[in-house]
């Protein structure tokens, strides 16, 4: 018997053509296109890097309005309690003015003296202070003229007169001292020597 021997040829990999040099022109064209492309990359991360640190300093300034605005909110929780408890603070020094009027009655001041210092006492624990206008100048921010009133002793625009008291909780004005402030008096035709 004859034996035939096969040989299995190895297969090498095909080689491909080499293609012809590229030319100038080309290597111009795809260096300009991907120049093109690098600089239009470049601007896309600097406009993202710029928006990042934009909505970065918006929400640092987003966090720090939150928390002033929660500081501001715990300052004046107290706010509208302290408004009505104004009305009651004030029957009390009413109830002391007409308690020094009425003979031996110096039991029921003193009582009604301590209750109004103690009160007091808690109002301003809370942050409550008095706006004392009682020869003041008159400003319309603490205080509200209900009347005017000649006053020759006095310079115009004086605190003559306090009829209600003003309060203040912390820097915010709660209710302005109701007052009546002094003005020139007028002169009249007759008396002025100049006439």
């Amino acid at each position: 018997m004859t034996h035939i021997k096969v040989t299995e040829e190895k297969k090498q990999p095909e080689k491909k053509p080499i293609p012809s040099e590229i030319s100038e022109k080309e290597k111009e064209g795809q260096l300009s296109d991907l120049t093109t492309k690098l600089q239009e990359k470049e601007k896309e991360a600097r406009d993202n890097y710029d928006r990042f640190v934009r909505l970065s300093a918006e929400m640092e300034n987003f966090k720090k309005r939150v928390e002033k605005e929660k500081v501001e909110s715990y300052k004046f929780a107290n706010e509208n309690l302290l408004k009505d408890l104004l009305p009651v603070l004030d029957n009390l020094e009413r109830a002391m003015e007409h308690g020094q009027e009425v003979e031996n009655s110096k039991a029921l001041l003193e009582g009604v003296e301590m209750v109004l210092k103690g009160f007091l006492a808690t109002l301003e624990k809370y942050g409550l202070t008095r706006v004392d206008a009682l020869g003041e100048e008159f400003n319309p921010n603490h205080h509200e003229a209900v009347m005017v009133q000649e006053d020759n002793s006095r310079p115009p625009g004086t605190v003559i007169s306090q009829l209600q008291k003003g309060y203040r909780l912390h820097d915010r004005l709660v209710r302005p001292a109701m007052v009546v402030v002094s003005k020139k008096p007028e002169i009249n035709p007759e008396q002025d020597p100049e006439s």
